[in-house]
């Protein structure tokens, strides 16, 4: 039996592909644009043809616009809230066997700086973080209709195949072009937040860890280790043996989410999965390929 990855075209749907295709497992990629098929998560009918069809073993919602912007906040409710609801209801009504991962995130969880588990309380302080409680409680209550429904929280994770509009990508390119001659300069807000560096293929791996459980149906997906962006910018200047302090300005009027976000993964930890690649290595991979 196949999976479904919907948001195939985004960095973790590419990573868990390659895990799927690595056990001969065949996977139905779709997104809105890129290779597979092209359909709207949003779309109730599309979402339940697929289902229908296919009879998955398993469905994974990774689909999402990660802005926390009100600007967003009809397209977050239809991609993340109504997607939720049109896979599980789809699953329900179709293939009932099949098991279905929704994405949660760090960003929906009341924060105080200290680590989060997937025990702790939701805030609901922006759009983004109203669609994705939301779309837990649905999971939970089509879970408590016998639908295998897991949640996995993530928390910020990074690889070569992140856009350019985030800071982490941004300046992984812009050191390359420095290494190979630019003088530009590198515009950062505050340098001081504390947010955890995954590796997005090593996410992917703790999502199928997650899905692979029987009696484990949410935990929180992370490393539970913080760096500065401050660090990041240490780490990539460091592979051009380049100081960065010649090449960073601070951005005035600035106001950041948070000052620091980190995961308690003790769940996820003991259900053997722990993350592979290191901050070191991860500002190798990014710089390298860049």
């Amino acid at each position: 039996m196949p999976v479904i990855i919907f948001g195939a075209n985004c960095q973790d749907g590419y990573y868990l592909e390659n895990l799927y295709y690595s056990k001969s497992v065949d996977v139905i990629s779709v997104s809105r644009s890129g290779i597979g098929i092209q359909g709207d998560v949003a779309n109730r009918g599309f979402v339940e043809r697929l289902v229908r069809t296919y009879l998955p073993s398993a469905i994974f919602h990774l689909a999402a616009n990660s802005t926390t912007r009100h600007e967003a906040i009809f397209e977050n409710h239809a991609t993340i809230s109504t997607g939720t609801l049109n896979i599980l209801e789809s699953v329900k009504k179709h293939s009932p066997s099949s098991k279905v991962f929704i994405t949660g995130s760090g960003l929906q969880f009341r924060n105080t700086g200290q680590p989060i588990s997937e025990n702790d309380a939701f805030e609901a302080i922006t759009p983004y973080s109203v669609a994705r409680i939301q779309s837990v409680y649905t999971a939970r209550y089509f879970r408590s209709l016998g639908i295998r429904a897991y949640v996995g929280y993530l928390f910020h994770h990074e690889s070569p195949l992140r856009k350019e509009h985030h800071v982490s990508k941004m300046i992984a390119l812009a050191v390359q072009r420095i290494a190979s001659g630019s003088d530009e300069s590198i515009e950062i807000g505050d340098m001081s937040v504390q947010k955890e560096w995954a590796f997005a293929g090593d996410v992917a791996q703790g999502i199928l860890t997650l899905v692979e459980q029987d009696d484990q149906f949410e935990a929180t997906i992370g490393t539970g280790i913080t760096y500065t962006i401050q660090d990041w910018l240490e780490q990539c200047f460091s592979i051009i043996k380049k100081d960065w302090r010649s090449h960073v300005r601070q951005r005035t009027g600035f106001t950041t989410e948070y000052k620091r976000l980190v995961s308690d993964p003790t769940t996820i930890h003991s259900l053997g999965w722990k993350p592979e690649i290191t901050f070191h290595e991860l500002a190798q991979m990014m710089v390298a390929t860049t």
